[in-house]
């Protein structure tokens, strides 16, 4: 039993390195995609900020994100634009960009990056993938106060699930909460940890780095600012094939 005991953990052990391995791996060829998303405002103290993450596809000049992080109103008297952050560390460059494609009701956007093309991520294919598939996605949870580093967290899909926003009190309904309810779409439902920073963020297969979703909401239990202190683990992913669909019906090959 001794013999066997040993012999299980020591298969443990190299699955567990073979599958960090593989992530490690995977991670070197989405990084250079993963992109922040926010406003530039160039007389504004600062002038940079983060609202969410991003990541590059098709030919290198679109960005995805969700459609919450760049639906504020920009001040033109401030002469704000949206923007795209690019690169690692303090270092990083502000690309402009202008939204091109929106979907408010699968929280979805496709921004144009100006300058050069970027390196981009491959699509997955429309299907939803499997409960219990390993997935990974990163991005930018916390922001960028320190400079643009992007994090990476891992997890498997622990549901396919209609889209619902939990509430506390039935005042807390709002009429577009009750359109959705009468009319749901499903989403992954994630055992890892988002935070808000993470709204955008490329949801991929741990293994090829093919995108399969779009994180874009964490179920707080308590308050925004308890998130960071006490998160809920429960996080929401829109399936890619939803970003199929609004490529489709903007002309966006990919």
């Amino acid at each position: 039993m001794n013999y066997l005991f040993k012999c299980i953990l020591l298969l443990s052990i190299f699955l567990f390195q073979t599958a960090s391995a593989e992530l490690a791996d995977t991670l070197e060829k989405v990084k250079p995609s993963i992109v922040g998303v926010g406003i530039y405002t160039p007389t504004g103290h600062p002038k940079n900020i983060l609202k969410g993450s991003g990541f590059v596809i098709a030919n290198g000049e679109y960005v995805v994100t969700n459609y919450h992080v760049v639906s504020q109103e920009l001040d033109e008297q401030l002469l704000q634009e949206v923007a795209v952050f690019v690169g690692t560390g303090k270092t990083a460059l502000v690309r402009k960009a202008s939204l091109v494609a929106e979907s408010k009701k699968y929280d979805l956007a496709i921004l144009k990056v100006s300058g050069l093309p970027l390196p981009p991520m491959t699509l997955a294919g429309s299907k939803y993938i499997r409960e219990g598939t390993d997935i990974a996605f990163t991005g930018f949870p916390i922001g960028a106060v320190l400079g643009l580093y992007p994090v990476t967290h891992r997890g498997i899909v622990a549901a396919i699930t209609p889209t619902i926003t939990p509430v506390n009190d039935i005042k807390q309904l709002s009429m577009r909460m009750l359109k959705q309810l009468r009319d749901p779409f499903m989403v992954y439902q994630l055992d890892a940890t988002a935070y808000p920073g993470n709204s955008g963020s490329a949801m991929y297969d741990r293994e090829t780095g093919e995108v399969v979703g779009i994180v874009n909401k964490v179920f707080i239990q308590e308050s925004k600012e308890a998130v960071i202190s006490k998160p809920s683990g429960i996080t929401y992913a829109i399936p890619v094939k939803y970003l199929h669909k609004l490529l489709k019906e903007n002309k966006i090959k990919i």
